[in-house]
């Protein structure tokens, strides 16, 4: 099925986005997330293999590196009733190789926001009537990124983190009766947002964001404003940006662009916190569902593995909202944690619950009390290893 059998993984990712499309948000707009991801993989047989920055090992003041596969994924950010929380998807996952692989099939290396364009393109043609959202990390704040969402007939907004000493201008005057030559495309130059943020005139606006980072409400003071984003070559952009930091300190300062310049401030960071959760899916896969654990070495087995497992995740949380009784789950703790919430550890415990109970492999009588255990004991022990990782 792997590295032999015929089949599409695009075709897969566009029936399961109609699957939970069709589940979770009928209507309205919707927002995804753009994220890649590393998967540390060994071996002299995988030619996708590449050298990458390792973003759980790195910090500020070191760089680490890690040798592995790049996946880019794209993921549908929407609320989880039973959980409570707003969820990251994941239906469309794309290998995004090294440049030390592509002249193996003669082919010029392609960089990681154009492959995030292709997706984003494909992703319009599967839902032309629908109003699309992107909330992306710092990689794809790139011009050409933003301007090539911009400049399609239907444009998809995308609201990202962007560096402080970025170059944004007025718009541009209205020429006058008698002037000659070319009109021009900006006005004045603004100041910077890092000028910005050590002013003491800048007028900051205090808001309780209820899904700050580990989900734990947080004040956070922002200024916003829009402006027009010329670096030079390119066509000038229009923004809307978001000022924020911590009156607490424990944060570092963020410039949030949103390319649809008419969204209010406390809307784009409603759109930006959600960002956060497609880490959080990433973890839960290595954590539950085997990513990283996968050893085919095979060209076309590497490019479906990972797609196959990120997905899955988003099939059992489709699973257990249909299975949950009146929006709940039930929730497994034990006398030493005891979670207010149910998470996906619980979720794929229900949808094995579910799914080994309702095979046809007991072939003695209903009214037969034993097995070769007893009954209780034994539908004791299945549900712990239900939940098991």
């Amino acid at each position: 099925m792997l590295n032999r059998s015929r089949w599409s993984c695009l075709q897969a990712g566009r029936i399961l986005l109609r699957l939970l499309v069709s589940t979770f948000l009928p209507s309205g707009a919707l927002v995804f997330g753009l994220d890649d991801t590393i998967e540390r993989r060994r071996g002299e047989k995988i030619r996708a293999r590449g050298m990458y920055r390792d973003p759980v090992r790195s910090a500020q003041s070191h760089f680490v590196k890690t040798g592995g596969l790049r996946w880019l994924s794209r993921l549908l950010l929407t609320p989880i009733p039973w959980a409570q929380r707003v969820g990251a998807l994941p239906f469309l996952t794309v290998l995004a190789p090294s440049e030390s692989f592509r002249p193996h099939y003669r082919k010029r290396h392609q960089p990681l926001t154009r492959g995030a364009v292709q997706l984003l393109l494909q992703l319009r043609r599967w839902l032309p009537d629908r109003d699309l959202m992107v909330v992306a990390d710092p990689s794809f704040s790139a011009f050409d990124f933003l301007t090539r969402l911009q400049s399609l007939p239907r444009p998809i907004p995308c609201v990202s983190r962007l560096r402080l000493d970025a170059r944004w201008f007025q718009p541009p005057p209205a020429p006058g009766p008698h002037r000659a030559g070319r009109p021009r495309l900006v006005g004045a130059r603004l100041a910077t947002l890092q000028h910005a943020l050590a002013a003491q005139d800048t007028a900051w606006t205090k808001l309780l964001v209820p899904q700050w980072y580990a989900a734990v409400a947080r004040e956070i003071a922002y200024t916003a404003g829009t402006a027009i984003w010329y670096p030079g070559g390119f066509p000038p952009l229009p923004l809307a940006w978001v000022l924020i930091r911590d009156p607490l300190g424990s944060c570092a300062p963020s410039a949030l662009p949103c390319t649809h310049p008419r969204q209010t401030a406390p809307q784009i960071l409603a759109w930006f916190v959600q960002r956060w959760q497609v880490q959080v899916t990433f973890h839960e896969v290595r954590a539950h569902v085997g990513f990283e654990t996968q050893r085919p070495c095979s060209d076309l087995a590497i490019a479906r593995t990972s797609p196959i497992l990120l997905g899955l995740f988003a099939l059992i949380t489709r699973l257990a909202h249909g299975l949950a009784d009146g929006a709940k789950l039930p929730i497994s703790g034990a006398a030493w944690y005891r979670k207010p919430l149910p998470t996906f550890a619980d979720a794929i415990a229900l949808v094995r619950q579910r799914s080994w109970f309702n095979l046809d492999s007991f072939v003695s009588s209903s009214d037969t009390q034993m097995l070769k255990i007893p009954v209780p004991l034994f539908n004791r022990l299945a549900e712990a290893l239900c939940g098991a990782a």
